[in-house]
């Protein structure tokens, strides 16, 4: 018989472990410090870049992050840090580890240096574009200071940005603002290279009208939207239908240049194309895919590769853009930074098992991330292959070479 002393031991025996875990795996996680890469792995990145301009190669989706410890305005929510929401602060914990830097007072200023070491071994020649992210807003205006699990204002991508030539900033500016538009073209004349817009977790509806002003500033300045497609599980988002790809035709239908963000390569969204009563439900890409066949889209309609090697979304999704050889002119590169660096999230063991990598290619890939997971998530996906149809299929060389979209 289980006597109530032996189910508090059991239970004592696994809060031991659940906390012994998310108090090591955090340490285990921790990120290499960024070095040079030497000998085979050094000729193997030389041979992915050999077909590629570097000045024109651009990581185009990265983000930037801090606790406001120097000053940036950077903050990290309750939520993420509060010991009392262990889930939540483990996640958080898992993303200093794979940034590499610790909150000691000194997180924003090494944060910054840590991704400058990152890009200057990786590409000295190219760019890195930095993100910011908005608050919440509501409908009529109200901003929610503290919902968005970290926020990073504009005006702190901006100043890193001018400070090293080696990075883009990428504002953010959430549409229902009442300023929204005076904040963008402050933002454009400081030279941001786009906007990025998070929905599910910044609860921006994109086929509100409440968008439209927003979007007629867009469109005369040119500045392309970076949107999250898809399901959000990087961060906690709780509206996770203002993902549907379909929602983001109202800015297109406005003329807006729109990048959708890792190719809403995970999960599934309501068909809005379908009558109303009837409507199914499909995976989030292949809507994505639709929008992008439809050719009053060819010039507006983008999408972007990160996040789409990781273990969760490199099934149909990566296979499908992998073989849409036709649409690769309209993919750009962007790593997701600092997400290759949590090392399971990548698996280049599934890769292989799915045929999209040989074992030599792990070998020197993994070789590649214990000195540089940057260049690991570029050199992933510069060696992916996928055979269909009696066909090779490859990620077309123009796809990393991004700066033309930024023009």
């Amino acid at each position: 018989m289980v006597t109530r002393r032996r189910l508090l031991q059991i239970a004592g025996v696994s809060a031991v472990g659940v906390l012994a875990a998310r108090l090591s795996i955090p340490r285990a996680l921790r990120a290499p410090i960024p070095r040079e890469l030497e000998g085979e792995a050094a000729q193997f990145l030389e041979g992915l870049f050999a077909d590629l301009d570097r000045s024109k190669v651009w990581d185009m989706h990265s983000h930037l992050i801090g606790t406001g410890d120097g000053g940036s305005g950077c903050r990290v929510s309750d939520t993420l840090r509060s010991q009392l929401n262990p889930v939540e602060r483990f996640r958080y914990d898992v993303y200093l580890a794979a940034t590499g830097v610790k909150e000691d007072g000194d997180m924003d200023r090494t944060y910054v240096e840590r991704v400058l070491d990152l890009q200057r071994l990786a590409n000295p020649q190219g760019r890195m574009i930095l993100l910011a992210l908005d608050e919440v807003v509501e409908p009529g205006g109200t901003v929610r200071p503290g919902v968005v699990p970290f926020y990073t204002p504009n005006d702190y991508v901006l100043a890193v940005a001018r400070e090293h030539r080696e990075f883009e900033p990428g504002v953010s500016i959430h549409p229902y603002r009442t300023d929204a538009v005076e904040r963008l073209n402050s933002a454009h004349s400081k030279g941001a290279r786009l906007v990025k817009w998070l929905p599910s977790v910044q609860h921006i509806d994109p086929s509100s009208p409440e968008c439209d002003a927003f979007y007629e500033g867009l469109a005369e300045l040119g500045i392309p939207l970076l949107s999250h497609a898809g399901e959000e599980v990087a961060m906690p988002g709780e509206q996770q239908a203002l993902g549907n790809p379909l929602l983001l035709r109202r800015a297109l239908d406005a003329g807006v240049k729109v990048i959708m963000a890792h190719g809403a390569s995970l999960g599934s969204n309501v068909d809005l194309d379908e009558s109303e009563g009837r409507r199914t439900r499909k995976p989030s890409w292949e809507l994505l895919l639709r929008l992008m066949k439809d050719p009053r889209y060819e010039r507006q309609l983008f999408a972007d590769i990160s996040a789409i090697t990781q273990f969760n979304r490199c099934g149909d999704p990566l296979r499908a853009f992998l073989c849409e050889s036709d649409l690769h002119y309209r993919l750009v590169n962007g790593s997701d930074y600092p997400l290759p660096a949590i090392d399971p999230l990548i698996s280049t063991w599934k890769l292989v098992h799915e045929g999209y990598l040989t074992s030599r290619e792990r070998m020197l890939c993994n070789a590649v991330y214990d000195a540089n997971p940057l260049l690991f998530d570029f050199a992933v996906k510069r060696c992916l292959k996928v055979e269909e149809g009696g066909r090779t299929h490859r990620f077309s060389p123009n796809i990393f070479e991004t700066s033309w979209l930024f023009s």
